[in-house]
């Protein structure tokens, strides 16, 4: 499974030199036990993350969240009572809430996207190797999203419907309403730069970059980058 960025070096003696970082807390939602035991051994591999708990449905996420405040939740989208899409929904509706990391077997799904609009910080499929299940915790509890906007366009053009026309209207309402500056940081996040890279792309720092990106989330109304490459693709706009 996929990995994101950062938490620190392993417990024990020989760190190489890197630095301590703070564990990355994470809760792991399947309704198969094997697939939670196969997560669970995995991330219990990496010194810098811990799975502080486990829930085999949706309905069972608000309590866990309460009990242990993860950092990073492996929400799988297929559960009997209470699905992945709902249980998302529902904590990305509060906050602060913790990233949510989508497990699926479908490259393209329409529940899938629905998670991202709904917050979700990116998908994984459940196949993914150990390494890079590690590697994109680590990234999301860092705030960046796992999930590229050529993907994001793949989604939609698989998953694509009837209320393509009134998405796009939207996207571009919402776009509309930013600053010149605001927009061209937007249509950069649309194609997948970084801050750094969009600082470098658009001559300004780092900071200035951030600002704007909160700037953004506020006058959209969205919750993390993802939800405005979303918006970006939704509008039309080449990645």
């Amino acid at each position: 499974m996929n990995g994101a960025g950062g938490a620190g070096a392993p417990e024990g003696g020989a760190t190489g030199g890197r630095a301590h970082r703070p564990v990355i807390r994470v809760l792991i939602v399947d309704d198969d036990a094997l697939v939670r035991a196969g997560l669970a051994m995995i991330l219990g591999g990496a010194g810098d993350i811990a799975v502080v708990g486990e829930a085999a449905d949706g309905d069972e996420v608000p309590g866990l969240v309460a009990r242990h405040r993860p950092d990073v939740v492996l929400m799988d989208i297929r559960m009997p009572r209470v699905d992945g899409l709902a249980a998302t929904e529902r904590l990305r509706a509060a906050a602060p809430a913790p990233e949510v990391v989508v497990l699926t077997t479908f490259h393209a799904d329409a529940q899938v996207l629905r998670a991202l609009r709904a917050g979700a910080a990116g998908f994984l499929l459940k196949d993914i190797p150990p390494a890079d299940l590690v590697t994109a915790i680590r990234r999301v509890a860092a705030g960046e999203p796992i999930l590229s906007p050529a993907v994001t366009r793949q989604l939609i053009a698989h998953v694509a419907d009837d209320g393509a026309r009134a998405r796009r209207e939207r996207a571009r309402g919402l776009l509309s309403g930013l600053s010149d500056r605001e927009r061209e940081v937007a249509l950069a996040v649309g194609r997948g730069r970084s801050n750094a890279e969009i600082a470098a792309e658009l001559y300004m720092s780092v900071a200035t970059v951030k600002a704007h990106v909160s700037r953004i989330l506020a006058k959209l109304g969205l919750n993390n980058r993802v939800q405005i490459a979303l918006t970006v693709q939704d509008a039309g706009h080449p990645g």
